[in-house]
């Protein structure tokens, strides 16, 4: 798909990305950055992280087990103050796939890694940056879920419960805040083209394509399209809510 840049869309605001260093963070990293935005970018992938500066523009990178609430804490207050004390935008993306096997055969300890990235990472991510949003009271903060969450994927009981928690966290937070300038939302995307496919065997690729109408996985851009949108300043009426962009394979 064709990228429209609007420049200026994000000028003078900050955003924090985590799981930035590839996939639809990194995507975003550099789209917010083209539209003004400063951004601070975790990962735990150390290598990529310092290309990501690279190729995104990023003014902050740092080493982060968003799994790690002590971690998560101290890196919150480094973005915060690495990006002139203030935190405008959060996009929470770190996650992991786990193994694929049914949930008798589920190693617990896979298990366990699994909602501490994808379920307590977005968890602690959301309680630590949330204070420095109500400083200003503003924010915008897009937690990145899955279809998975919605329906279950077969053989992937780790990473359904976890995606499905994450839906449950952005629709209680959002509430909470629903009385504030901070916006919280979630995206439920299908299968798309990212380096999480690469933890995926072929025959769970092609089970999740054949859900789709549309008959494809999605392209990364076209996630961070939408993702773009719920952290800017126009998503206003919107909060703990769940956007879908699945190509047709849930439309609830």
């Amino acid at each position: 798909m064709s990228v429209t840049i609007y420049q200026g869309r994000f000028a003078g605001q900050t955003a924090v990305i985590t799981g930035g260093a590839s996939g639809v963070g990194l995507a975003l990293a550099e789209r917010f950055t083209k539209e003004g935005a400063k951004v601070s970018i975790w990962d735990r992938d150390v290598q990529r992280l310092e290309q990501a500066k690279q190729t995104s523009g990023a003014v902050h990178i740092q080493t982060v087990d968003v799994s790690d609430e002590a971690q998560v804490a101290k890196a919150a207050a480094t973005s915060y103050e690495a990006l002139g004390k203030r935190i405008d935008i959060l996009v929470a993306s770190a996650g992991i796939t786990g193994p694929t096997t049914t949930l008798w055969d589920y190693p617990p300890a896979d298990w366990r890694r699994v909602i501490d990235i994808n379920l307590n990472g977005v968890f602690y991510t959301n309680k630590f940056i949330v204070p420095y949003m109500k400083e200003r009271d503003y924010g915008r903060i897009v937690n990145i879920a899955s279809v998975a969450g919605k329906e279950g994927n077969p053989n992937a009981s780790a990473y359904s419960t976890s995606k499905a928690g994450v839906i449950g966290l952005t629709k209680s937070l959002g509430k909470e805040l629903a009385k504030t300038g901070i916006r919280v939302n979630c995206v439920t995307p299908a299968t798309f083209k990212s380096p999480i496919l690469e933890q995926l065997t072929q025959a769970q690729i092609d089970y999740m394509v054949s859900r789709i109408p549309i008959g494809r996985v999605g392209e990364i851009d076209e996630v961070a399209a939408l993702c773009c949108w719920l952290a800017s300043a126009e998503c206003s009426f919107s909060t703990a809510a769940t956007f879908d962009i699945s190509g047709g394979r849930t439309t609830y």
